[in-house]
């Protein structure tokens, strides 16, 4: 009897099961495993620390496909929002109000000029906005920003 024991223990080892709980069958024994890795405090962590990476290529992702800039000039643009260096280093700086690369947080004087250490950049101009041929119910008269096939209402 006790080779028996041993090649169930053997069998038991090559599965990678767990020694045998008294009165818990296999199934009970595997839902407690995937218990035990789902509230594991690693996989938890990993998951509380990717929320803001999620959230900030969301919403990267959603900004750049509403900008009325170009991918560049907007990645550029939201580049500057980190300060007069690096809107510098990126070649936004100076930059006038209404223009790419100013942000009313680089302008602590209000003159309108953001980083203004030289010359200003003047305003770039804005991108036409076309008027929809085909409004699909919407007022002909509202301006309507095409941008890779879907319709954003400017405001």
């Amino acid at each position: 009897m006790a080779r028996m024991e041993e090649v169930d223990a053997l069998k038991a080892a090559f599965r990678g099961d767990e020694p045998a709980e008294t009165g818990l069958s296999r199934r009970q024994r595997r839902a407690a495993r995937t218990r035990a890795r789902a509230l594991s405090p690693v996989r938890i962590l990993v998951q509380v620390l990717l929320v803001p990476v999620v959230t900030l290529g969301l919403t990267t992702s959603i900004y750049l496909r509403t900008s009325p800039y170009e991918r560049v000039d907007a990645m550029r643009h939201l580049a500057a929002l980190t300060g007069c260096k690096t809107a510098h280093s990126v070649g936004l700086a100076p930059a006038a109000e209404g223009g790419i690369g100013y942000h009313k947080r680089n302008d602590p004087d209000g003159d309108g000029v953001a980083c203004d250490t030289g010359p200003v950049r003047a305003a770039e101009p804005e991108i036409p906005v076309t008027v929809a041929t085909d409004t699909g119910g919407m007022d002909a008269d509202m301006p309507v920003h095409d941008m890779a096939g879907a319709k954003f209402l400017r405001p």
